[in-house]
């Protein structure tokens, strides 16, 4: 007897039609952007509203005090662009000041993490230049679920648990708002955030009585929050507060009114790279994003076509390759603002071929970072031996998924592309809920990213003031033969350029689908050092997921990999959308958090 479906298992169907396509991290955000299209918006109003929504239902994954890269491609204007969105460190943000305060690491939570929060304002600018519809129809969903309530997921009930001495003794203005009835709300619970939702809304309502005409709203819109009551109450709390951070002592931040005034985001071309008949295209050394074109770049001179994407031969050379990459990264990655990057060598046939020579058929534990004279940084590893501890207790790092899969929170995503063919791909992070205390009069906490600086002199990440951290957030598009085809990407800190890597290998050579290829079993390294507090690395250890074959993960450890095994859906969080003529196609993660992200 026939099959009636002889097609592959996966976890749901790819979503296949000619309307448009949404997939994001949450079911919420995702029917919101779905709305606004169904609405005659387009995708990036779509994207505005998906963005607003998913800092309210996922506040232990991002929020208003956090950061942006975003890429899109608009049909007008027939290009790709990024659209960066990572605010800078205040302008008393200086390593002599840290160093003052006793410090030999940014801490990983507080005021003195937190640089000009750049969410609102690229949502503001996306609206502007690219959208089509008023502040109020993108911003009304999301005021409605902080103001009514929303079903709160497991995993931010779990998370606010895991800091609730922490709010209840040093962070009450947290407490006030994530302890509801002094006590930490149940998975499921209607939840709200009235504060937000009156912040929101004062936006609102000032954009509003600028007038009628839907540019001078959102210019009125920026300016109260760039340089209006948003930006006094940032000012005032980073000032007179002396908050508990992760150094186990409590400091005042340095953000203030005139960093938030001075700074807005940016348009910039993408860093691209050519992979056969495929133009992948990533924000600039800024962020970690050109480090999966570094990886493709080395995985160029290997024949992956035909290997199977779960056996150790395409598990090994992906690792061997990133290792390679990410060196790199702790080595040359900066803000181009202030340092010159090589990354023309880096990306170049002759710099790849030597650097190819490096990778064996057993695992390299040395950290290798490559050579350019005049360029880079002398990187100190410090590792973690065995097992690396948690600091959730304490809100530090990127929330993400860690070894064994444990979840201390995490990022969030979504990719949109509407039915004229724009499209847009967007990681949104930071101010999640346990980065730093809520600030009473807004409702909202400030962001942690300038962790990620050094606080040592002479690196391209070293702590200066209005630079940039090096962000590990990194959206991605892809064309094929010259048009745009593919949006996608993951949460998960270093992990998302390793995960949105093998989920493009797994399109590419193994020819699955999109839904395919995100379920298909996953894995990460954690050779290199983390971006965020404490700044460890464990050398040689390769994380997979218990669905990896046996024979595989034997194959892999007997090339000298330290294999620990994880959970069956324990690595990434991605979601992808692509366009061929007129189909749009979507799908999104199982992982983590069952039913958690939703495709259409």
């Amino acid at each position: 007897m026939s099959k009636v479906n002889p097609d592959p298992f996966t976890t749901r169907p790819e979503i296949d039609g000619t309307f448009g396509v949404v997939t994001s991290t949450h079911w919420i955000a995702t029917a919101v952007g779905m709305g606004i299209l169904e609405k005659g918006g387009n995708a990036f109003d779509a994207g505005a509203a998906t963005a607003f929504t998913l800092q309210v239902v996922e506040p232990h994954l991002n929020g208003p005090g956090g950061d942006v890269p975003i890429i899109v491609h608009d049909i007008k204007r027939g290009r790709t662009e990024v659209i960066c969105g990572q605010g800078p460190a205040p302008a008393g943000a200086t390593i002599a000041h840290y160093k003052s305060e006793g410090l030999e690491m940014v801490p990983g939570t507080g005021l003195l993490a937190a640089c000009v929060p750049g969410t609102f304002e690229t949502w503001m600018l996306l609206l502007r230049d690219y959208g089509t519809m008023r502040l109020r129809d993108v911003l009304e969903p999301a005021i409605a679920y902080a103001r009514d309530g929303y079903p709160l997921v497991e995993r931010a009930s779990a998370t606010i648990r895991t800091v609730e001495q922490l709010f209840r003794k040093y962070w009450t203005t947290s407490a006030a708002v994530y302890l509801p009835n002094n006590e930490v709300p149940k998975p499921g619970t209607i939840f709200t955030n009235k504060q937000l939702a009156e912040t929101y809304t004062r936006i609102l309502k000032e954009a509003e009585s600028s007038g009628g005409d839907r540019v001078a709203q959102i210019e009125a819109a920026r300016k109260a929050w760039s340089q209006g009551f948003v930006a006094e109450a940032i000012d005032g709390f980073c000032r007179t507060q002396e908050v508990m951070d992760v150094s186990g002592s409590p400091h005042r931040g340095v953000l203030d009114a005139d960093d938030m005034a001075r700074w807005q985001p940016t348009v910039e071309a993408p860093l691209t790279y050519d992979y056969g008949r495929y133009t992948v295209c990533k924000a600039g050394v800024w962020s970690q994003g050109p480090v999966m074109l570094q990886q493709l770049a080395l995985l160029k001179g290997f024949q992956l076509d035909g290997l199977d994407p779960a056996g150790p031969e395409f598990i090994h050379l992906q690792i061997e390759c990133a290792k390679l990459a990410y060196a790199d990264r702790e080595k040359f990655y900066g803000d181009p603002k202030f340092t010159d990057i090589p990354i023309s060598t880096l990306l170049s046939d002759a710099y790849n071929d030597e650097r190819r020579k490096l990778i064996s058929d057993k695992a390299s534990l040395d950290f290798i970072p490559g050579s350019v004279e005049g360029f880079g940084a002398v990187v100190k590893l410090r590792r973690q031996e065995g097992h690396r501890e948690a600091v959730g207790a304490m809100g530090a790092g990127e929330p993400t998924v860690g070894r064994f899969g444990e979840v201390r929170g995490d990022t969030v995503h979504f990719d949109i592309i509407d039915q004229a063919g724009n499209m847009i791909s967007a990681t949104p992070s930071g101010g999640w809920l346990q980065s730093s205390p809520v600030i009473p009069e807004l409702g909202f906490c400030l962001g942690s990213r300038a962790q990620m600086f050094w606080l040592e002199e002479n690196h391209p990440a070293s702590l200066a003031p209005g630079k940039r951290p090096r962000t590990t957030l990194s959206p991605t598009m892809a064309l094929h033969d010259g048009e745009p085809y593919l949006a996608w990407g993951s949460p998960g800190g270093d992990q998302q350029d390793q995960w949105i890597t093998q989920f493009f290998l797994r399109h590419v050579h193994a020819k699955l689908n999109l839904q395919e290829a995100i379920d298909a079993p996953a894995w990460h390294s954690e050779h290199f050092p983390i971006s965020f507090w404490p700044r460890t690395a464990r050398p040689g250890v390769l994380v997979v997921e218990n669905r990896v074959p046996k024979a595989t993960v034997d194959a892999l450890q007997g090339r000298g990999h330290i294999v620990e095994i994880g959970p069956d859906w324990s690595e990434g969080r991605l979601t992808a959308a692509s366009k061929v003529g007129r189909r749009r196609r979507a799908a999104a993660n199982p992982r983590g958090m069952q039913g958690y992200a939703a495709g259409r």
